[in-house]
């Protein structure tokens, strides 16, 4: 996707420094992280599906299917 558009945020410089700090020790650019960020925070308001919804009452109460570990629900979804 092309990034045609451009944001501009202020912080106080001690954010930023220590910001472009990490960001540099851990060569990500930061944008990157921002977009990152961006799409977490938007991922974590969006509304859920009602397969979801249901998933989600499911463990709530307990319920559906459980699995040991991560390969055997990567191996139940076919991946």
């Amino acid at each position: 996707m092309a990034k045609a558009m451009q944001m501009s945020i202020k912080m106080e410089p001690e954010l930023h420094a220590e910001f472009m700090a990490v960001a540099a020790s851990t060569h990500t650019p930061a944008a990157q992280i921002v977009r990152q960020l961006i799409r977490g925070f938007i991922a974590r308001h969006e509304t859920p599906n009602p397969t979801t919804i249901k998933a989600m009452q499911e463990a709530d109460r307990r319920e559906g299917k459980r699995f040991d570990d991560a390969e055997a629900l990567f191996k139940d979804l076919g991946i």
